[in-house]
């Protein structure tokens, strides 16, 4: 039986960086809308919803028929308000959810081959709890970054480490290496995403300021999937109007283009 794979967006208005960030507009589509009809068009999804613990992102939701599910309004981490919109939508629904991919709000140019790409390396390894994508890194300013969540991997590509530091390390290697970033589309299987969110934070989870650091210090592997795909991550105004210019000449907008009338 074909596993029933769910993606879920989460949002909240209240960014530390960029607060309103999920209704900020890009061509005059709020930033979530552009993730979810992209999202939507992924072959591997079955459903595509919108969660978060705002009235105004649920308007938003309901003015272009996405589904949406509110949840509560304490949690700090994408992982933990995914993981309760999982039990509402099978409770809703009636039906229990296999995969769950967490696309985060933040990448609006998110092209549906990525969400396959990744989902597809989750479903051909039955003993892998969770995957996640990852990107080349651009240039030595994107390297050096903060905001941007480095990670290496071993031979197999299963994840060795996750840092907003640049790793690997420069210091004693001046031949060109591979430096790869995280991008946020994630598939979890059902019990491992709700496992993950009862754990309490890990140490180095904690230093690094990633989620799936806690996947690695509990031993559990994450498979990695490489995506040549660009995307444009937004986590500045200055980085929404990177993504502005970027979607002028995008070739999936004009297909969904006509939704951003609310």
């Amino acid at each position: 039986m074909k596993p029933r794979v769910v993606a879920v967006i989460p949002g909240r208005m209240a960014s530390s960086r960029f607060p309103g960030k999920p209704l900020a507009p890009i061509l005059g589509m709020p930033m979530i809308g552009h993730c979810f009809f992209r999202t939507k068009m992924a072959e591997t999804v079955d459903e595509t919803w919108l969660a978060t613990c705002d009235p105004e992102i649920d308007a938003y939701a309901r003015s272009i028929g996405a589904p949406c599910m509110m949840t509560k309004d304490t949690h700090e981490r994408a992982c933990d308000r995914a993981a309760e919109a999982l039990l509402k939508i099978e409770a809703q629904t009636g039906r229990p959810v296999d995969v769950l991919v967490m696309v985060q709000g933040d990448e609006p140019l998110v092209d549906p081959a990525m969400v396959d790409d990744v989902v597809r390396r989750l479903l051909e390894d039955p003993s892998a709890p969770i995957a996640c994508l990852m990107g080349d890194i651009a240039d030595d300013k994107e390297f050096e970054d903060p905001n941007c969540v480095k990670v290496v991997v071993d031979l197999r590509g299963r994840a060795l480490y996750f840092s907003r530091e640049p790793v690997p390390s420069r210091a004693k290697w001046s031949k060109p290496m591979p430096r790869r970033k995280q991008i946020a589309i994630i598939p979890f299987r059902r019990d491992y995403l709700l496992r993950f969110s009862s754990l309490p934070p890990t140490p180095l989870e904690q230093v690094e300021s990633v989620d799936l650091m806690r996947c690695l210090e509990h031993g559990d592997p994450v498979l990695m999937a490489l995506t040549a795909h660009k995307t444009v991550s937004v986590d500045t105004p200055a980085d929404l109007e990177r993504a502005e210019a970027a979607m002028r000449s995008d070739a999936l907008y004009p297909r969904y283009a006509a939704a951003s009338a609310r």
